[in-house]
C-alpha cells in the first residue's frame, strides 16, 4: 500500500514539469500578440517597418512614445475614456445589481418577461442600434459630449450586470434577508448591509467586465464624438490614414491604453478569481 502511494506521489511530481511547460507555452501563445505589440513600441522607427522584420530591436527606444504624444492629445483622450467608462461602470453596477436583487428575491411573471426582454436587448447586435441611438443623442443635443457616452454605455451594460449578478444573488440564502429583517433592517438596509458585502466577489467580477465593455468601445465613440469628447480607441485609429500607417506610435498608444484595465484587474484579481469560481458553483 505504501509503495503504491509513494509511486503515485512520485508520478504526480514527475507530471508537474510537463504540465508547467505546457502551461507556459500556452500562456506564451496567447500573449504573443501583446508581446509583439510591446516590443514594437520600443523599436526605432526604421526597425518597425524593416524588411525582413526583426523580432527584437537593436536598441530600445522611446521614439514611438514621443511620436504618440506629439501626434495625439493622448492625455485628453485618456481622461475622456476614463470618465465615460468609469462613471458608466459605477452607475450600471449600482442600478443593475439592485435590479438583479429584485429579480432574485421577488419572482413574478412580469419580472420574468422583463428579464427576458433585457436579455433580448443584449443579444441584438450593437451596430443595429447605432443609428437610432445617434438620432436620439442628436435630438437632445448631446453629440460630442461625455454625457452621451455615459448614457449609452450605462444602457448597454445594465442588462449584462443584471444577468451576471442574478446568479450570485440566487446563491445567497434568503434566510439571511429574513434574519436581517428580524434584527430591524428594512429591505434596502438588508441589501446594502448584508447582501452586498457577501456579493463583493461577484460585484468585482461584474465591474471589471462592465468597465472593459465601455473602455474598449469603438463604434459608439466614433459615432457620437468628434473633437472634445473623443476617446483613445478613436484617437488610435487616426494613425491609420489612406496614405500612411504610423505603426510605432500606434503600438505605443495601444500599450498605454491597455494599462488601466490591466492595473484594475491586478488590483481586484483576488475577487475576480473567487467571483468566477462562485458563479461556476452556483450555476
Amino acid at each position: 500500500m505504501d509503495k503504491r502511494v509513494n509511486a503515485k506521489l512520485e508520478f504526480n511530481r514527475l507530471m508537474e514539469y510537463p504540465i508547467a511547460i505546457t502551461t507556459c507555452l500556452l500562456a506564451l501563445f496567447f500573449l504573443s500578440p501583446y508581446i509583439y505589440l510591446l516590443i514594437t513600441s520600443f523599436k526605432p522607427a526604421t526597425e518597425v517597418i524593416a524588411s525582413p522584420p526583426r523580432l527584437l530591436p537593436t536598441i530600445f527606444s522611446l521614439e514611438n512614445y514621443r511620436g504618440m504624444i506629439e501626434y495625439l492629445p493622448i492625455g485628453k483622450y485618456f481622461i475622456n475614456s476614463l470618465i465615460a467608462a468609469g462613471i458608466s461602470m459605477f452607475i450600471s453596477v449600482f442600478l443593475g445589481s439592485m435590479a438583479a436583487y429584485g429579480f432574485s428575491r421577488f419572482s413574478s411573471n412580469i419580472g420574468n418577461y422583463f428579464l427576458l426582454f433585457t436579455l433580448a436587448v443584449r443579444i441584438v447586435p450593437l451596430i443595429s442600434m447605432a443609428i437610432p441611438i445617434y438620432t436620439v443623442i442628436k435630438n437632445i443635443n448631446l453629440v460630442d459630449t461625455k454625457l452621451a457616452l455615459i448614457l449609452v454605455y450605462t444602457a448597454i451594460n445594465i442588462p449584462f450586470v443584471i444577468w451576471m449578478m442574478i446568479g450570485f444573488f440566487d446563491g445567497i440564502p434568503k434566510e439571511l434577508d429574513e434574519s436581517a429583517r428580524v434584527d430591524g433592517c428594512g429591505r434596502l438596509s438588508a441589501f446594502i448591509r448584508i447582501i452586498l458585502p457577501i456579493s463583493l466577489p461577484g460585484l468585482a467580477t461584474t465591474a471589471i467586465f462592465s468597465f472593459m465593455l465601455s473602455w474598449n468601445d469603438f463604434l459608439f465613440a466614433l459615432l457620437l464624438t468628434s473633437t472634445s469628447s473623443k476617446t483613445v480607441p478613436v484617437g488610435i485609429s487616426e494613425f491609420l490614414t489612406a496614405y500612411n500607417l504610423d505603426l510605432g506610435p500606434m503600438a505605443s498608444a495601444a500599450i498605454v491604453f491597455s494599462m488601466p484595465v490591466m492595473l484594475f484587474s491586478f488590483l481586484i484579481q483576488r475577487y475576480i478569481v473567487s467571483g468566477m469560481t462562485l458563479g461556476a458553483v452556483k450555476g
